[in-house]
């Protein structure tokens, strides 16, 4: 890592509950601050019909400057499945030395980097080793997205104790409207039952990309 630069680690208690929509945002928060920032997503699986995949375009647009696919990304597996499966079905193996070089090649240069996982915190990458055996490498705080929607109590929690078990560093959890309306007492729920520091909740449909952050948004 370069010297000076601020590097995070953004998972989710699953796939589909916005974590390229918060990384995306706390770029934006970073650059509001005068910062460069990198968002990456290294590791992506399940392109669209028209062979792009969004999570890569989203956080390589919210960089400061603007990167390329290439600096964005590492490895991109067209089936919207588990990462070790997808590269399997591929015939690749994720090179779990490479995805690490890949970040710190990256944050050269950079005031911040955010690094985005794929799917949830347990995901397997590989024989023996996982998205926060990834993480843990990487040595970057953790931020956990936790999708609001029914069931999330559960997930959250046990997501988070998944990080914690790992002794990894843990920056905090940010709520993220998946559904309107919420569960009822879903959100009191986490807020009551969540032990890291709680860094905000991003509104269902929230539009970021005019950089404007959510009330409650804050970067750790």
């Amino acid at each position: 890592m370069t010297a000076g630069c601020r590097g995070f680690f953004v998972t989710g208690t699953d796939t589909g509950i916005g974590k390229t929509r918060v990384t995306a945002l706390l770029a934006a928060a970073c650059a509001a601050m005068g910062n460069r920032v990198a968002a990456l997503k290294p590791l992506a699986s399940g392109c669209s019909a028209d062979g792009t995949w969004e999570d890569i375009e989203s956080l390589r647009q919210a960089s400061l400057p603007p990167r390329s696919v290439a600096q964005c990304n590492l490895y991109r597996l067209g089936p919207p499945i588990a990462p070790h499966w997808a590269a399997r079905q591929a015939g690749i193996r994720l090179d779990r030395s490479a995805l690490q070089e890949f970040v710190r090649e990256q944050a050269a240069g950079m005031d911040v980097v955010l690094v985005e996982g794929a799917g949830g915190v347990l995901v397997p990458l590989g024989d023996g080793w996982d998205m926060l055996d990834w993480a843990a490498g990487l040595g970057f705080p953790v931020i956990l997205v936790a999708g609001l929607r029914l069931g999330a109590i559960s997930h959250a929690r046990l997501s988070e104790s998944a990080i914690l078990s790992r002794g990894l560093p843990y920056a905090g959890w940010i709520a993220n409207c998946c559904v309107d309306p919420v569960p009822p007492g879903t959100r009191e729920g986490l807020l009551e039952w969540m032990r890291g520091e709680y860094l905000g909740e991003v509104p269902f449909g929230w539009d970021g990309s005019s950089g404007v952050l959510p009330p409650s948004f804050r970067f750790p």
